[in-house]
């Protein structure tokens, strides 16, 4: 029987490693208790840029630029990174710059829902890696701006600040903890005592999967990546 956790350690070590810039950046969050997304979930991304053959990707919520070199990794020509915490934006700039990858960065220090409407996008690849109970919102400010084929990647969609059982048992319909059918009739019963990120994750993946226009698979790579594709 193969466990999750073999499951989870076969992925990183038949993925990618780490370039010497995100070797620093991974030692940077190590020492600074800041959690990325990892090298498994950032091997998505470097192939999501590669699939779409980013010439723009947008980012909601950057850090220091961990998830953008991978994107940068996949070949994007451009990546703009949004960060209201000042400090971690121009640590951020600092990696890049010291990488020589800078040049193919905007750095834009803020909140990212004000800052996509300066932009129109169109956008090749977009991740959403902020306030939880943001995301919908995010989805429906960047939808139109997206390229056809292009895609929408949410992180923290099965760990994090959530309650993983609450949002099972959304996803199935059914109360957490119950099975009943009438607890079926109420899936929104399951999120009754969730904390606000929770219900933030399930309002963001009812969203994009009941948008026509988008295809979406939940990855269990990292902390849970939602993969959607713009197909219209």
């Amino acid at each position: 029987m193969v466990l999750p956790e073999d499951v989870s350690r076969f992925v990183r070590a038949s993925g990618p490693g780490h370039i010497e810039v995100q070797e620093r950046m991974a030692a940077f969050a190590a020492d600074h208790d800041f959690p990325n997304i990892g090298p498994e979930s950032g091997a998505v991304l470097r192939l999501l840029a590669r699939l779409t053959d980013a010439d723009t990707v947008f980012e909601f919520g950057s850090g220091f630029g961990y998830s953008a070199s991978w994107f940068l990794r996949g070949g994007a020509d451009r990546v703009i990174l949004t960060e209201f915490d000042a400090d971690e934006l121009d640590q951020g700039r600092e990696f890049m710059t010291e990488a020589g990858l800078a040049d193919r960065c905007v750095f834009e220090d803020g909140d990212a829902m004000e800052t996509i409407d300066r932009y129109d996008g169109p956008f090749d690849a977009v991740l959403i890696d902020h306030q939880k109970e943001r995301y919908a919102d995010a989805f429906r400010a960047v939808r139109d701006k997206l390229s056809p084929g292009g895609v929408v990647a949410a992180d923290n969609v099965m760990r994090g600040p959530i309650d993983f059982d609450a949002l099972l048992a959304h996803a199935e319909g059914v109360a957490a903890g119950d099975d009943t059918a009438e607890d079926a009739e109420n899936p929104g019963a399951a999120l009754a005592t969730a904390n606000d990120q929770t219900r933030g994750i399930a309002d963001y993946l009812d969203t994009v999967r009941d948008d026509d226009a988008f295809e979406t698979a939940v990855l269990p790579v990292g902390s849970g990546l939602a993969v959607s594709t713009r197909v219209e």
